[in-house]
């Protein structure tokens, strides 16, 4: 967390990072002191305890010492001094060997003026700013909430540090929610629901972050890329295919090779037939070399243009392993990919049919929480970012104006940019109201020189096509991870791997439930019958837990007058109907890609 984000909430951590040192040396007067920042939803605060038999049961005792200081109504006070001053006050008070430490090494990058703050009998180096009297703090509104080891100054050679966790709100009600949320999310989570669900596995031998998609899940991939191409036909892409490695001449020619060597897995090296040289072949990480290649297989006419070349390619990036979770970041994904090759008066149009597009898809699964990020170069790490100023200018002023001239409110994202150009992220809350990129739009000046990218216009000259790279469903694994998350693992008919499942009530109803569910399987319907040795109430629990959209109960009336009863996953309501009243639903809402019940995170 930044000061900027919330003045009032970062003095407030700030502020309790303090009282949670005080209490904790109160308890264990030789621990001792590492870092305490404000972080987001709370703060935390590293100690040494050698020699100390620190006790994780503690800590509802530390949070009553907490609780008693900022009743106390001390003021925080701040002292200024130069380095000197600065080690001579730590070791005035105590002993401290991490705040010398600190010392000297913001000493050795220049710095030269130094700050203490007060409250009470504790005293710690610190640049500030904090509340000005712990009874601005709410004891209600924090609470410690974990503890893990940390290397001091992240160094695995230096000593391990315990470091305690806090959460920290205004307001007890903003915890209370938070609280709400993270148990939500805990319950939601993607990881733990594939496991229940038996969407996707890990395994060792394949390697880590290189997902196995089990039946259940490859369904759910399946139709959500049946959905995206035939949007794509609808919206007049051409569908492409392309290989999963390529020369390492393509990733310079693209300069995704010195841009992303690091997140790259390594090359193959083979040899010419005649062993005489050999070339390094590299896993794609990215569709659009391969794209740029395909447009520049023949000569274009303005014409040809815009041409929309989509992919779900598969990609490969070696994400180092601390990074790796679950589906969110792993290192082999297929990507919702497609690159838009236009002249640059086609630009605002076309952009107004990609929101057109992006908005259908956000309605048919109900995504609604999310926001706009024009993620420019900003001037920090200008080394990362490729092509000349006046192209990037260019570019960030395009989007710019576009999402303006079509009424989107956005905010800026400072160094957030692609390597080759500025784009928009659409930024979606996840169930903890964290926001992640779920997809993007970037435009793309650089490419079209490296490859050297042409068109023939009307008058029999050339231009140079600009390229729109988008990707409204991000990879599968993020998405799924995404929606598994949101929909509480409870997809909508159109997309769950079971669609329907017959619970009979007696073995006299398995024949009539077998006929059903082989016609629906005919008319392509994801069907079941339950003919275990498991009770009614038993079976109706088994397809509940596995979250199936409709469960048809079919007794000995049903049989006869040739009904079902529906029952929906989370709907009470239960209907009956007739066999063809049925099949007629069933299939309107599978066409329509209708979903009848409100994601999990609509309770929140």
């Amino acid at each position: 967390m930044e000061e900027k984000d919330n003045p009032r909430l970062y003095r407030i951590r700030h502020s309790m990072a303090h009282v949670l040192a005080q209490a904790v040396q109160t308890k264990y007067p030789t621990a001792k002191l590492g870092f305490g920042p404000p972080i987001e939803h709370g703060f935390y605060y590293d100690f040494d305890f050698s020699g100390t038999a620190f006790n994780e049961a503690d800590l509802k005792e530390i949070e009553k010492g907490m609780r008693k200081i900022i009743g106390q109504g001390q003021e925080f006070k701040r002292i200024d001094c130069d380095k000197n001053q600065a080690v001579e006050t730590v070791k005035k008070f105590r002993d401290e060997p991490f705040k010398i430490e600190n010392i000297q090494n913001l000493a050795g990058r220049g710095e030269k003026n130094f700050s203490f703050y007060t409250n009470g009998n504790f005293i710690d180096l610190c640049e500030g700013p904090h509340v000005e009297n712990t009874r601005e703090l709410q004891s209600a509104a924090f609470k410690l909430d974990r503890v893990a080891g940390a290397y001091w100054l992240g160094d695995e050679k230096r000593p391990m540090l315990t470091r305690i966790y806090a959460l920290c709100f205004e307001k007890q009600p903003e915890l209370d929610e938070f609280l709400k949320r993270r148990k939500m999310a805990e319950e939601f989570d993607h990881k733990k629901l594939g496991k229940e669900l038996d969407l996707f596995e890990f395994d060792d031998l394949v390697g880590k972050g290189l997902p196995l998609w089990l039946p259940n899940g490859t369904v759910i991939r399946n139709e959500v890329q049946k959905f995206a191409e035939e949007m794509e036909f609808k919206y007049g892409y051409k569908r492409v295919a392309t290989p999963n490695i390529a020369k390492q001449d393509l990733y310079l020619k693209s300069q995704h090779l010195p841009a992303y060597e690091d997140s790259m897995f390594p090359p193959m090296i083979v040899k010419d037939e005649d062993g005489t040289e050999a070339t390094r072949f590299f896993l794609k990480p990215m569709n659009c070399p391969h794209h740029h290649l395909i447009y520049a297989s023949r000569m274009r006419s303005y014409r040809d243009l815009p041409l929309r070349l989509a992919e779900y390619g598969t990609c490969y990036r070696y994400e180092q392993s601390g990074e790796l979770s679950g589906l969110i970041r792993v290192r082999c994904m297929s990507m919702n990919d497609a690159h838009i090759y236009l002249r640059l008066d086609q630009f605002e149009d076309e952009f107004r049919n990609l929101m057109k597009m992006y908005q259908e898809f956000y309605d048919t699964f109900k995504l609604s929480s999310y926001r706009f990020r024009l993620s420019v170069r900003g001037k920090d790490n200008a080394d990362k970012f490729k092509g000349d100023v006046a192209m990037w200018d260019k570019g960030e002023a395009l989007l710019a104006k576009v999402l303006k001239d079509i009424g989107v409110d956005y905010y800026v994202g400072e160094g957030e940019a692609a390597f080759y150009g500025p784009k928009v992220d659409i930024q979606f809350r996840n169930l903890m109201g964290r926001e992640e990129t779920v997809s993007t739009i970037q435009v793309d000046f650089l490419s079209p020189l490296n490859f050297d990218l042409k068109y023939t216009e009307q008058g029999g000259t050339e231009g140079t096509p600009v390229i729109i790279h988008r990707a409204p469903l991000s990879t599968h694994e993020r998405f799924i991870s995404y929606l598994i998350e949101y929909y509480g693992g409870a997809f909508p008919t159109w997309a769950a791997p079971l669609q329907v499942n017959m619970v009979p009530v007696n073995q006299d109803c398995e024949a009539f439930c077998k006929t059903l569910a082989d016609d629906l399987h005919a008319a392509f319907i994801r069907a079941d019958v339950d003919t275990t040795d498991n009770s009614f109430n038993k079976k109706i629990r088994n397809s509940t837990v596995r979250k199936t959209p409709i469960t048809l109960v079919i007794g000995n009336k049903e049989v006869e007058e040739g009904r079902v009863t529906v029952r929906r996953y989370g709907i009470e309501k239960q209907e009956s109907m007739t066999v063809s009243e049925f099949k007629s639903m069933l299939h309107d809402e599978i066409k329509t890609r209708k979903m009848l019940r409100e994601p999990m995170s609509s309770l929140i």
